[in-house]
Formats: C-alpha cells, sequence, structure tokens
C-alpha cells in the first residue's frame, strides 16, 4: 500500500506544486545562457543548426530521395522534433538532483519536482520546433487537418516516457556518478538506432520486430504519422498497449526508487 501511496502521491505533488514548477522551469531555461550576447537564442540556435548540417549532409550531400511523396527535410524535422526534446529532456533531468544539490537538504522542499522541471524547461524548445515544422508543411502545401491534434497525444505520452525513465537516472546517478556517461553513450548509439534518418522498412521483417521494441520507435513514428501520414494512434493497437505498458512498468519502478533513495540523497551530496 505504501508503494501505491507513493506512486500517486507524486502526481499529486506535481499538481500542488504546478505553479512552482512552471517558475522554477522558466528560470532553468533562461539559466541555461545567462551572461553570453545572443542570450536564450543559443537554445534555438544549436538545435536549429544542426538539423540544418543534418539536412544539408543527407540531401545535398547523399542526395537522399524523398521518401515516398514526403520531402525529405519534412520526413527528416517530424522524426528530428520529437528526438531533440527526449534527448534534452533525459540529459538535463538525469542530473536534476545533482545540479541542485541546495534544494536536496531543504527538508521541506519536494525534490522529486526536480526532474520535471527540466523536463518542462526543455519543452519551450520543442514548441519552438514544432511551430517550425508547422510553418514548413504549409510551405510545402500540406493541407491543415484534424490529424494535427494528435500531436498533443504523443507529446502527452514522450512527458510519460522521460519522466519515468528520468526518476530512475537522477535517483541513480547522485549515488553512480558513472550513470551519467553510460546515458550519453546511449543517447548516441539510441540516436541511429531509432529511425530518424533511415526507414525501418528498409530492414529484413524479421529485424524489424527489435526496432519496434524501442519506445522511442513509437513516439517519431508517431510524430510522422500524425502530420505526415494522417494515421490516429489506436489503428496500431498493439503498438500503443506496448509502449503504454511499457512506460507505466517504467514510470512505477522510477517513482518508487525515487521515494526509497530519497531519505539518502543528502549524505553524498
Amino acid at each position: 500500500m505504501s508503494v501505491l501511496r507513493d506512486f500517486f502521491g507524486f502526481f499529486k505533488d506535481i499538481y500542488i506544486n504546478k505553479s512552482l514548477i512552471l517558475r522554477l522551469s522558466k528560470k532553468d531555461f533562461q539559466s541555461k545562457h545567462l551572461g553570453s550576447y545572443l542570450g536564450i537564442l543559443w537554445a534555438f540556435v544549436h538545435p536549429a543548426l544542426m538539423i540544418l548540417i543534418y539536412w544539408f549532409v543527407f540531401q545535398v550531400g547523399f542526395r537522399s530521395m524523398p521518401i515516398g511523396d514526403i520531402p525529405f527535410i519534412l520526413w527528416l524535422l517530424s522524426g528530428m522534433v520529437p528526438w531533440l526534446f527526449f534527448s534534452e529532456s533525459v540529459s538535463g533531468a538525469a542530473n536534476a538532483v545533482v545540479d541542485n544539490s541546495y534544494l536536496v537538504k531543504k527538508v521541506v522542499f519536494k525534490v522529486e519536482i526536480l526532474p520535471v522541471v527540466k523536463i518542462i524547461s526543455a519543452s519551450f524548445i520543442h514548441i519552438f520546433f514544432v511551430s517550425i515544422l508547422f510553418l514548413l508543411l504549409n510551405l510545402y502545401d500540406f493541407p491543415n487537418t484534424i490529424y494535427y491534434l494528435q500531436y498533443f497525444y504523443y507529446l502527452f505520452a514522450t512527458l510519460v516516457l522521460v519522466t519515468g525513465l528520468t526518476m530512475v537516472l537522477s535517483a541513480l546517478i547522485v549515488f553512480i556518478k558513472d550513470v551519467g556517461q553510460i546515458l550519453n553513450m546511449i543517447l548516441q548509439f539510441g540516436f541511429w538506432l531509432t529511425p530518424i534518418f533511415w526507414s525501418y522498412d528498409i530492414l529484413p521483417e524479421k529485424y524489424q520486430i527489435f526496432i519496434k521494441l524501442n519506445p522511442l520507435y513509437y513516439i517519431v513514428d508517431g510524430y510522422r504519422q500524425t502530420f505526415l501520414y494522417h494515421t490516429w494512434f489506436w489503428e496500431r493497437p498493439s503498438l500503443t498497449i506496448y509502449f503504454w505498458g511499457f512506460c507505466t512498468v517504467l514510470l512505477f519502478v522510477g517513482v518508487t526508487l525515487f521515494k526509497k533513495l530519497r531519505p539518502h540523497f543528502s549524505d553524498v551530496l
């Protein structure tokens, strides 16, 4: 019963502290580039430049052709946008407790909201790039459609996945610093193993199942189904059930682990 109480108490704490989370998220976003001439513009310039470089390399250098009847830049951007949000959220939220050690020692502060603060902070840039994607879709004469509302479903799905994962990582990294280095390696491998630049259809059918086991596949492909192919998430029932089953277990384990380790954070920080 105590485990369930901790699990549901986590969501209650987020709701109660929603105003504080938003304030801390804005402060975190602004402080990342404080003191530089361009300020918070760097938060947008860096990922935008990275997308342009990848687009130039694959479309101009390797002369990548349109994917079906979808222009390559739209196909690429619709996969890059959720990945950038995921990687930025995970890498930032994993270190949330360590980076805010002065708050951990305050008994009254709800430390479990720190990873959530980092995730919300990363979402500001994500919304900007989704807006760019909408602009490009209109420039390429893609019709506005009700399917675009499904974006909010996949955004929520990404938030749940990232929250569960970072609750585990942010708790472990306090005690095992190597977790941060391992995470960076996994994110690099995950970037190329997730079908962002390539379609999983190029793989033999017997290997496609392993790609689909990656929960990021559901998110990345979901963004493309929303903006490009116009398919509802319930039309992929097996993938949807697997994804939410995975996320529910991950979130439950993450919250439980964080709550169990929380009393010992101040001893090692």
